[in-house]
């Protein structure tokens, strides 16, 4: 008879309504093989600590790339997570990845996963900057700043959600190659640590614009129009700078934080596309795994420099996980939102 180990895991309970509460979620017991029943090709895992990414309340919904994610079922997601046991050749027990783990405390990863896991090496520090800056939100950035923004040195180059950890990245990036960056982020605090910490030129505080609100800061700020615009936000955040764009304008379409939860899209007007002779391009970071070693690579020589800079926003616990959802949910994060086990 096979044998348990007890773990605990966060299932959902119901699709959340518009913004996510914590009672869409709950803390409940489960269970996993233990050792001596492990399958071929199977690996146990300990979760050390779990990635929050918008793009989870858009599974939710069933309206991401990735499979749905339906009540009833663990709240699926990336993790950071060390080998305990193995039947497979890629992991070693004791070896650190980012796996698809799921909302649990440990967790059995079948061959597809590990295959798709990608090892944390032991140099990364702290390790959990591979669910961050040297993980996927890492690689959209660099992905795409270097591969669709086609950014000059001397560009007005504007970039939304700047204080989270895409927009962050990106904002230094473009920095770092000579772009004039204007940040557009949530509250004092967000655009403080834009300016004074990351560095850039300038940011807008969305919530508390001034005079003539967004359209009107962003006038002020680009008053030469915005040559490249990182979009993580859609919405009528997309709009207003579309409004501002200059002639040969690049737009790179990234994020849609502003549908995530279940609002309406705001309609863009295709006008301001044709008048400032401008590029759209879709990021979809999947397209991008193969350049992971290289922009790791890149991205930890800026960090060792201090050219880069970062913030993780931790809460502490598996239980801590629903509310710190629907923080980031709410823009209230302040950096890579992260669950530490």
């Amino acid at each position: 008879m096979p044998t348990q180990m007890q773990i605990e895991q966060i299932t959902l309970v119901r699709t959340p309504q518009g913004r996510p509460v914590e009672a869409d979620f709950a803390l409940g017991p489960g269970t996993l093989p233990d050792v001596a029943a492990l399958a071929e090709g199977h690996a146990l895992v300990r979760v050390l600590a779990l990635s929050l990414d918008p793009y989870l309340r858009s599974a939710m919904a069933g309206r991401h790339l990735s499979a749905a994610i339906a009540p009833g079922e663990v709240v699926r997601g990336e993790g950071l997570v060390e080998v305990t046991a193995s039947r497979h050749p890629r992991m070693a027990p004791g070896s650190r990845w980012v796996a698809a783990c799921g909302w649990r405390s440990a967790a059995s990863l079948d061959p597809a996963a590990i295959e798709a896991a990608r090892p944390v090496a032991p140099a990364i520090d702290p390790p959990t900057l591979a669910l961050g800056v040297l993980g996927m939100p890492g690689l959209t950035a660099w992905a795409g700043f270097t591969k669709l923004a086609q950014a000059r040195a001397g560009d007005t180059f504007v970039v939304s959600a700047a204080a989270g950890p895409v927009g962050a990245t990106v904002g230094q990036l473009a920095r770092i190659a000579g772009c004039r960056v204007v940040g557009i982020a949530g509250g004092p605090d967000k655009c403080r640590w834009v300016t004074e910490v990351a560095g850039l030129d300038a940011c807008i505080d969305h919530r508390a614009p001034g005079e003539g609100g967004l359209r009107g800061a962003l006038k002020r700020v680009c008053p030469d129009g915005v040559d490249v615009y990182f979009d993580n936000v859609g919405g009528d955040v997309l709009l207003a700078v579309c409004e501002q764009l200059a002639l040969g304008a690049r737009v790179v379409l990234c994020g849609l934080i502003a549908q995530y939860n279940g609002e309406a899209p705001v309609p863009l007007n295709p006008g301001l596309i044709i008048r400032a002779r401008a590029t759209l391009r879709g990021l979809v970071v999947y397209d991008h795994w193969a350049d992971l070693p290289r922009m790791t690579a890149e991205l930890s020589g800026h960090l060792a420099a201090g050219r880069l800079h970062f913030r993780e926003d931790r809460s502490a616990g598996l239980a801590s996980a629903p509310t710190a959802f629907v923080r980031l949910m709410n823009g209230l994060n302040q950096g890579k939102a992260l669950v530490v086990l």
